[in-house]
C-alpha cells in the first residue's frame, strides 16, 4: 500500500511538470490547440448549467428587456437613466479590474498598480494644482481639468481627494473580493465531496496541516498562523487578514472553504476588509505620497544624484509642467506638449503586463485540458 501511494505521488507530480512544460513559447501549436479545445469544453459546460437553470435565465432576459425598453423611449426619465448609465458602467469597469487582479487566471493582472494606483495619483496632482475636487463633467473622469472658478490657494483637504475617489477604490476592492471566491468554492466541494482535487494550493493546504506542528520555515509557519486565525477566530480572523495587503489570502479561502465556514461569513468579512478597510489603506498611501509638497521634495531629491541627478531631474520636471499646462488647458503654451518618455514607458509596461495576463490565460486553458486527458488516462486504466 505504501509502494503504491509512492507510485501514484511519483506519476502525478511528472504529469504536472508535463503540464507546467505545456506553454507558448515551448509548445505553441500544442498549446494553441489544447487552449481551443479547452474553450469548447467549457462553454459546452456554461451552456448545460444555463439550461439546468433557464427559469433564472428568463427571468434575467425579461429584466433586461424591459430595461432596454426603458433605454429607448423617450421622456422626461432619460436624464436619470444617463446617468445611472454612467454611474454602473463606471462601477463595472473598476469591479472588473478587481476581479482581474485577484481572480488567478494563470497569474493576476495587477490593475492596482496599473490603472487604480495612477488615477488617484492623477486625481491628487490635479486637487493640489486646481485647488479643487470639481472637475467639470464630462470630460471627467476620461481626462482631468480645472474648474473655470477661482480658488483659494490651500483650499484642498486630504478628506475631499478620498471622497473623489472613494466610488471606484471601493468599487475594486469589492472586485478583488469577488475573486477571492473560487479557491473558497473549490476547497468546500472537495471538503462535503471527499473528492481530493488536483490543486497544487489545496494539496500545499492539505500537506500544511498534516506537519503543522513541525513547521520550520518563516513561510511555513506565516501560512500556519493565517490557517489558526482564521479558524479560531471566524469573522474577525478573516476580517483582519483581508484588511492588510496579504499574499497569502488565498490561503484564507481555502481554509475557510476546507472548514466549511458560511458562505456570508467568509464573503462579508471579505468584502469589508478589503472594499472598505484596506481600500482606504492604500488610498491614503497613494494620496499622501502624491501630495504636492512630497512630489517636489521626491523630484529635488533625485537632482540631487551625482552625476546622474540633472538628467534625471530632467524628464520628470517636464512631466509634472506638462500635467500642468493639460490642467489648465492651455495647449497654446511655449511648454512642448510632445511625449514624455515617462508616460510612453508607463504606457508600454502596461501593454506588456496585459499581453503576460492573456498568454497566461491561455497556457492556464491549455494546461487544464491536458490535465483532463491526462485523468482520462487513469480512469482507463483503473477500468481496464
Amino acid at each position: 500500500s505504501f509502494a503504491d501511494s509512492s507510485l501514484l505521488s511519483e506519476r502525478k507530480r511528472r504529469d504536472r511538470e508535463e503540464r507546467l512544460n505545456i506553454v507558448l513559447w515551448r509548445q505553441p501549436v500544442v498549446t494553441l490547440q489544447y487552449f481551443f479545445l479547452e474553450t469548447l469544453i467549457s462553454l459546452k459546460e456554461w451552456t448545460i448549467k444555463l439550461w439546468h437553470r433557464r427559469s433564472i435565465l428568463v427571468s434575467f432576459l425579461l429584466t433586461l428587456a424591459v430595461l432596454t425598453a426603458t433605454y429607448y423611449i423617450e421622456g422626461t426619465h432619460q436624464q436619470y437613466v444617463r446617468y445611472m448609465e454612467k454611474k454602473f458602467f463606471w462601477c463595472a469597469y473598476w469591479v472588473g479590474l478587481g476581479i482581474l487582479s485577484s481572480v488567478g487566471l494563470g497569474t493576476g493582472l495587477h490593475t492596482f498598480l496599473l490603472y487604480l494606483g495612477p488615477h488617484i495619483a492623477s486625481v491628487t496632482l490635479a486637487a493640489y494644482e486646481c485647488n479643487s475636487v470639481n472637475f467639470p463633467e464630462p470630460p471627467y473622469p476620461d481626462q482631468i481639468i480645472c474648474p473655470d472658478e477661482e480658488t483659494t490657494e490651500g483650499s484642498i483637504s486630504l478628506w475631499a481627494i478620498i471622497s473623489k475617489v472613494r466610488l471606484e477604490a471601493c468599487m475594486w476592492g469589492a472586485g478583488t473580493a469577488i475573486g477571492e471566491l473560487p479557491p473558497y468554492f473549490m476547497a468546500r466541494a472537495a471538503r462535503l465531496s471527499g473528492a481530493e482535487p488536483d490543486d497544487e494550493e489545496y494539496q500545499e493546504f492539505e500537506e500544511m496541516l498534516e506537519h503543522a506542528e513541525t513547521a520550520q520555515d518563516f513561510a511555513s509557519r506565516a501560512k500556519v498562523a493565517v490557517q489558526n486565525l482564521v479558524q479560531k477566530v471566524g469573522f474577525f480572523g478573516i476580517l483582519a487578514c483581508a484588511s492588510i495587503p496579504n499574499p497569502l489570502f488565498d490561503l484564507a479561502g481555502i481554509t475557510c472553504g476546507h472548514f466549511l465556514v458560511p458562505f456570508w461569513t467568509f464573503f462579508g468579512a471579505t468584502l469589508i476588509g478589503k472594499a472598505v478597510i484596506k481600500m482606504h489603506i492604500q488610498k491614503l498611501f497613494v494620496i499622501i505620497t502624491f501630495s504636492k509638497h512630497i512630489v517636489e521634495q521626491m523630484v529635488s531629491l533625485i537632482g540631487a544624484i551625482p552625476s546622474i541627478g540633472p538628467s534625471l531631474q530632467k524628464p520628470f520636471q517636464e512631466y509634472l509642467e506638462a500635467q500642468r499646462i493639460k490642467l489648465h488647458h492651455k495647449s497654446d503654451s511655449g511648454v512642448p506638449q510632445g511625449e514624455n518618455w515617462l508616460s510612453w514607458m508607463f504606457e508600454k509596461l502596461v501593454i506588456v503586463m496585459v499581453c503576460y495576463f492573456i498568454l497566461s490565460i491561455i497556457n492556464s486553458m491549455a494546461q487544464s485540458y491536458a490535465k483532463r486527458l491526462q485523468q482520462k488516462m487513469y480512469s482507463e486504466e483503473k477500468t481496464k
